[in-house]
């Protein structure tokens, strides 16, 4: 259970409210789902947007577009922040456990619970033999699984149903390649874990003191507009720049991208001078340029596997 920090200083400094923690936060979930629309056909889009159009939440998603064709890229751009906007009082959702009995169902918009633990995956490790907890049953893996398999249009689920998984699975495939989506450290100082880096404090360059896990929500910035994603998507140094491996994206198996971003922070989330312990720590240059590069790749990815994903389901 986790994910709620208050990310302080740095919120002031962005301009924003503090919130709960959002894996890349608004504007890095839009820029993979934008990276993803791209990819996709024309057919499918169209049956993309005619799900997204049950979302209430649909006419404030394509506000600000000029035509129909830059709405329908709008909606599904802003779509892939509602599973974070759910968790605001504005919704009234209900702060659900993961060991609640519907804590993997699939019923589409008539949940109103908040599911904040499908969010992540827990790949629990220690580097000093503190002892580890048991892992959650439910999770981004168990319920991308369901919901991927709810998604077509043959699969018996109802249009309801579809919308929701499409929405959901549009913010859930960018979490879960956020490294410290899938992770979780347990060590003599932190023994009841670390709830993937938001025990850690850290300083980068910037001179804010944050938790680990926000400085690495971050890393694409703060909130933003389905046009402002894609202008800095589109910049000549954006995430549209970043190549991805064929390879890679033929991948689709959920629990492999978990244990692909688990691995990634114990090797870069993780690495020195990250302490063990709360003490904040002041960044290294090759930390945070470490961190750009494998979030940059991490997003890019997520956006090709994502756009496969929703092709084959909807084609």
């Amino acid at each position: 259970m986790r994910r709620a920090v208050s990310i302080g200083i740095l919120a002031l400094a962005l301009g924003v409210v503090a919130a709960p923690a959002r894996a890349w936060w608004d504007e890095g979930h839009m820029q993979i789902a934008y990276l993803a629309y791209k990819r996709l056909s024309d057919p499918v889009r169209d049956k993309a947007d005619a799900l997204l159009r049950l979302n209430k939440d649909y006419a404030k998603w394509a506000a600000g577009a000029s035509d129909d064709r830059t709405a329908k890229m709008y909606a599904f751009i802003h779509a892939a922040t509602w599973a974070d906007d759910i968790k605001t009082k504005e919704y009234g959702y209900t702060r659900d456990a993961v060991t609640s009995p519907t804590a993997g169902q699939n019923i589409g918009y008539s949940d109103h619970n908040q599911h904040a633990y499908w969010h992540f995956k827990d790949t629990n490790f220690s580097p000093d033999g503190t002892p580890l907890p048991a892992t959650d049953p439910v999770d981004f893996v168990t319920q991308l699984k369901v919901m991927i398999a709810a998604l077509p249009a043959n699969s018996g689920a109802s249009d309801d149903i579809r919308s929701y998984d499409l929405v959901w699975i549009l913010h859930l495939v960018g979490d879960a390649h956020q490294p410290l989506h899938a992770a979780a450290r347990y060590t003599i100082q932190i023994p009841d874990g670390d709830a993937g880096g938001n025990a850690e404090s850290v300083i980068p360059a910037s001179g804010w003191s944050m938790a680990l896990h926000a400085y690495w929500d971050a890393i694409f910035g703060g909130y933003s507009s389905p046009y402002g994603a894609v202008f800095d998507a589109d910049d000549k140094d954006g995430l549209s720049s970043v190549g991805v491996s064929q390879a890679e994206v033929q991948i689709a198996d959920p629990a492999v991208w978990a244990q692909e971003s688990a691995d990634l922070a114990k090797q870069f989330a993780y690495m020195p001078p990250v302490s063990t312990g709360k003490n904040p720590v002041l960044l290294t240059r090759d930390y945070e340029t470490n961190a750009k590069n494998v979030a940059r790749a991490r997003a890019a990815l997520a956006a090709a596997r994502l756009a496969n994903l929703v092709e084959t389901a909807l084609k």
